[in-house]
């Protein structure tokens, strides 16, 4: 028997596809204000320093090992966006509108071919276009690199299986296939692509109550499952070879709390819109805080929804139990991976780590709209009815990224680089000393990539980035290019040869001895010295790394930045029968002046 929740609406196919083309035209509306008002954020850094830094397709790019993903997809996007406008924020804008727009239109194509061009399929459509559960991937750059290829795949994946399965055109496992390739190389989580293509066509079989759904669904699209485990083999070998294990085992406390808070405070407002707030410390990302009541409304909609329709509805039970599972696996996946004993639940409210259920539950939605009524008599849903609750979820859910957006708004990385921007172009006379950028863009938990020779080496218009400078200077937590000086933790002894000091002229080191010892750290020596000739010396510490330093003939003093501890400085000359006489001076750190 053919239903239609939406048989008395008197929408024809051709307005149906007006209003759904309506639909996303807001959405993509909606996150293009949501992406203008975006800009770099954490790992997008990391992104574009690696992009150029390194070449555009070698391995160390394209396999580099990102805090366990493999994506050497996102690597090049951000490469060839870094490459064409450096920390433009108008390249990687379009990356994210132009690819949810792809994603958008994937989820209505799937849903088209489950349900035809019926009123119902709005009802899964609008759930998926402006759901919040979305909104955090988006937003970020990275994420949005990761996410929505994967929201790509799982729809597109899925629709290709269902014409696969019907027609037995091999076209559509080539296409399938290709799509999975793409995705895998953005995000390690496209492995589940082709198993959510499965269990799409096989409930749909299972709904429509043809006999041995799953053998017959493995049949009849069998190109695709094949070619579909080839890739993920080949992808495996390459992953395991590429990417460090990061795997944790979290204590039975921590993984129920991460597991309460996704669902609770994460995932169930969601449905209805939520979650209304949204919190933010920054440099964290924002995470959703939504009111108890909205809470427990999500708890009581999801009830009512599986009840209802599992009496109402044929062979819809496994449809809940698989979506169930996505989700719980997604947040598994989350807790085994990124928990530690310092790790707090408001991960788990970020929303970003089981974003792509959104089009899990938009298939679950389409496969019981498909699903026939228990008894002979339709399921009877006024129009009005279901206009209004659509509009309120719409409604609800445009309030949530309005408060997001302001939430995420909140972002020190995007006046830190306007400001660096400007301010090094006016000091490109003298080289600065490399520094840990400001903590409220990176925190130095992302060392090498938190310093400013790593985050700052994409702009053009620039000073040179160094181990040692005659002019010292930083750069502030605002991105300003200040005067700086050396703190006195420690100094360099006075020397004992008249006149000098200390008496370097000879290419074997000569100890510079310190008034007291250095921890090993990351210091610097203000060198305030004498030569005969311009020339070089090399300076370390009694346990470090030696620096080559120029000097000029004549007084001058020198900013070297080194690595190491001990008692003393090691000084000694590069170029033949250069003299250099060095008196004292501080070392420690470098402050503003």
């Amino acid at each position: 028997m053919k239903e239609e929740i939406g048989s008395r609406w008197n929408l024809g196919p051709t307005r149906v596809l007006q209003v759904a083309a309506g639909l996303i035209a807001a959405q993509l509306l909606v996150r293009t204000l949501v992406a203008g008002h975006s800009g770099y954020y954490w790992d997008d850094l990391i992104l574009v320093g690696r992009g150029a830094s390194v070449p555009l397709f070698s391995s160390d790019l394209l396999l580099y090992d990102h805090d366990g993903h493999l994506m050497p997809g996102a690597f090049l996007v951000a490469g060839i966006a870094t490459r064409i406008a450096p920390y433009q924020w108008i390249l990687p804008m379009l990356t994210m509108v132009v690819l949810q727009a792809l994603a958008s239109y994937a989820v209505f194509r799937l849903l088209r071919k489950i349900l035809g061009l019926r009123p119902v399929l709005l009802i899964p459509l609008a759930l998926y276009l402006f759901s919040p559960l979305t909104l955090p991937a988006f937003a970020w750059w990275a994420a949005a690199l990761n996410a929505l290829p994967l929201q790509i795949a799982l729809a597109w994946v899925a629709g290709d299986a269902l014409d696969l399965c019907r027609t037995g055109r091999r076209r559509y496992a080539v296409s399938g296939t290709l799509v999975l390739i793409a995705s895998l190389l953005f995000f390690e989580k496209s492995v589940l692509v082709p198993f959510v293509a499965f269990a799409t066509v096989a409930l749909l079989a299972h709904i429509e109550g043809r006999e041995r759904p799953v053998l017959s669904t493995l049949r009849r699209g069998a190109p695709l499952w094949i070619g579909s485990a080839v890739v993920l083999a080949a992808w495996a070998i390459v992953y395991l070879s590429s990417v460090e294990s990061r795997l944790v085992r979290p204590n039975a406390v921590a993984a129920f709390e991460l597991f309460s808070h996704a669902t609770s405070r994460g995932l169930l407002p969601t449905l209805l819109g939520g979650p209304w707030a949204w919190a933010r410390w920054i440099p964290s990302p924002s995470w959703a805080t939504p009111p108890t009541v909205l809470v427990v409304a999500g708890w009581v909609a999801l009830t009512v929804a599986v009840i209802a329709t599992v009496r109402r509805k044929r062979r819809i039970v496994a449809v809940w139990i698989l979506t169930a599972a996505y989700f719980l696996l997604s947040v598994t996946a989350m807790v085994v991976t990124r928990s530690s004993d310092n790790t707090a639940y408001e991960l788990a409210q970020t929303l970003r780590y089981f974003t792509d259920t959104a089009v899990i539950l938009a298939i679950a939605l389409a496969l019981i709209a498909r699903a026939t009524a228990r008894n002979a008599a339709p399921i009877r849903v006024q129009p009005v009815v279901a206009v209004v609750a659509v509009a309120a979820f719409i409604a609800s859910s445009l309030w949530s990224t309005y408060t997001f957006s302001r939430s995420w708004d909140e972002n020190p990385t995007t006046n830190y680089l306007a400001t660096a921007r400007e301010s090094l172009a006016e000091h490109s006379d003298a080289p600065i000393l490399d520094q840990p950028t400001s903590i409220w863009v990176l925190l130095p938990v992302a060392y090498p990539y938190n310093m400013v020779s790593r985050l700052l080496a994409p702009l053009r218009d620039r000073p040179e980035f160094s181990n040692n400078t005659p002019d010292l200077r930083m750069i502030d937590d605002d991105g300003s290019v200040i005067d700086a000086q050396v703190t006195w933790v420690r100094s360099i002894e006075p020397g004992t040869t008249p006149d000098c000091g200390h008496l370097v002229d000879k290419r074997s080191f000569v100890p510079l001895p310190l008034d007291g010892p250095l921890i090993g750290w990351e210091w610097t020596a203000e060198l305030n010295y004498m030569a005969d000739a311009d020339g070089e010396i090399s300076v370390a510490l009694e346990q470090g790394d030696s620096v080559r330093v120029p000097v000029k003939q004549g007084l001058g003093s020198v900013f070297v930045r080194l690595i190491g501890g001990g008692n003393y400085l090691r000084v000694s000359t590069l170029t033949p029968n250069l003299s250099v006489c060095i008196g004292t001076g501080p070392v420690g750190s470098v402050v503003p002046k």
